[in-house]
């Protein structure tokens, strides 16, 4: 695994309630702490999280995109939203042929410009994540936002809690964890053609619990929460091997000089790879 990474895991900061949603910001890293309500961020050198948005309106997921804009996934506003660089945010999508959607969980910007973005129902049934509410479009898809037409259109509709997502380093793939329990913990694979994703495809089963969120490095490989661990996944779903945390990880994220960043439970923990994210480098 040294080809992998080096060196152990590294604890950087605690003081959350539920990490999730890691990205490097701007020179620093934001994470959401979605039963606090708040995004923490940290900087090199801090010993601690400090506290970036209060009433944050339980943000979930987030990514940059190619252009430096970066998105994020509202359950309290049941929206995708553009977080400006004065951490002000601007609805970007929030219904689906009229009616709300129910809770964006994550996302990512393909190279057109399209928003791709899971939305189970976290948000509305799970009091400390967002506010009561109904699944008003009655299912949980993955939804592409074309950057043009400013158009919704479903595009994996077969998976009963989509969750976190990402594409190959071509984009000719997507890959999708369902954290359905009933349903198994998985990572399914879908082809994409025409901006369209044909049938899915079992990619990977979880080892030990919930698959959240994860991402792909410039090789192929995922890497993703498997319950208390971080593990590494060939192109062909292969596990090259895993690295444990001490608590539940929910997501984690690339920064600048190979650093894979991991959001778990209530700290920030970051890993030396040799490697680097797909989605900001291809």
């Amino acid at each position: 695994m040294n080809a992998l990474w080096s060196g152990g895991l590294e604890r950087l900061a605690s003081g959350g309630t539920w990490l999730e949603g890691p990205a490097w910001v701007d020179g620093r890293l934001l994470v959401s702490d979605i039963p606090g309500n708040r995004v923490l961020e940290w900087r090199e050198g801090a010993t601690e999280l400090t506290v970036a948005i209060a009433d944050a309106e339980f943000s979930n997921g987030r990514t940059v995109a190619r252009d430096g804009r970066v998105y994020q996934c509202s359950h309290g506003r049941r929206a995708v939203e553009e977080l400006h660089p004065d951490l002000s945010v601007s609805t970007v999508v929030d219904r689906t042929e009229g009616v709300r959607l129910n809770s964006p969980n994550d996302l990512v910007v393909a190279r057109d410009g399209a928003i791709w973005f899971s939305d189970p129902p976290y948000g509305i049934t799970l009091p400390e994540e967002g506010h009561p509410g109904e699944l008003e479009y009655g299912q949980c898809w993955v939804f592409r936002l074309d950057p043009a037409t400013d158009s919704l259109t479903p595009m994996v509709t077969d998976l009963d809690r989509p969750n976190g997502l990402a594409f190959s380093p071509d984009e000719s793939v997507l890959y999708v964890a369902n954290s359905a329990m009933h349903d198994g913990f998985k990572v399914c694979a879908y082809d994409v053609v025409d901006g369209r994703c044909g049938p899915g495809r079992l990619f990977y089963t979880g080892r030990k619990g919930v698959i959240d969120g994860f991402r792909v490095d410039v090789e192929g490989r995922l890497w993703f929460s498997d319950d208390d661990s971080v593990a590494v996944v060939d192109v062909d779903g292969t596990l090259l091997g895993s690295v444990d945390v001490p608590e539940r990880v929910a997501n984690v994220c690339f920064g600048p000089d190979g650093w894979l960043y991991v959001a778990a439970t209530t700290t920030l923990y970051r890993l030396k790879t040799s490697t680097s994210d797909a989605a900001l480098t291809s």
